[in-house]
């Protein structure tokens, strides 16, 4: 059974993010989504909140499941006994720093891929500090995010 790791911080999700959930999940037999809690960053919504949203996400996918973790994602990934991770590209600027990851974690665990998808155009310019920043003022969010996250997001911009 192949299974990949998508992995990020996902605060919050968006409709980017699962067209790369529901691309993977067409490639690989199961898809684990990691989402990181990353103590560096101070993110809108709890490690808990961000799992929970995504959970409800991709309730209709059968071979998506949701899990945090922390620390090294090789780590995950071989707790998770696999060897891919997938990454979705919107640009140019996304590869650069896409490409320094993935041959660093190549370095550590060389067993470890990524697979890089690009985002589908309609959400190429789509990022959760953007939508944060729509939120904050009153933008309509359904083009952005799933419905069962818009009222969330407005709750914590107020």
């Amino acid at each position: 059974m192949s299974t990949a790791i998508y992995p990020g911080s996902f605060d919050p999700v968006t409709l980017g993010h699962l067209d790369i959930i529901k691309r993977s999940a067409a490639i690989f037999d199961h898809v684990v989504i990691g989402v990181l809690n990353n103590t560096a960053k101070k993110p809108l919504f709890s490690l808990e909140e961000r799992v929970n949203m995504l959970k409800d996400a991709v309730s209709e996918l059968d071979n998506v499941s949701v899990e945090s973790f922390e620390g090294l994602l090789v780590d995950f990934v071989k707790q998770k006994n696999t060897n891919v991770i997938i990454r979705g590209l919107r640009a140019l600027t996304d590869f650069d720093l896409e490409m320094q990851m993935a041959q660093s974690n190549r370095m550590v665990a060389s067993d470890v891929d990524t697979v890089f998808l690009s985002t589908s155009l309609q959400y190429s310019y789509l990022s959760s500090s953007i939508v944060k920043e729509y939120a904050r003022y009153g933008v309509d969010l359904k083009e952005f995010v799933p419905e069962c996250v818009i009222s969330k997001l407005i709750d914590k911009m107020k």
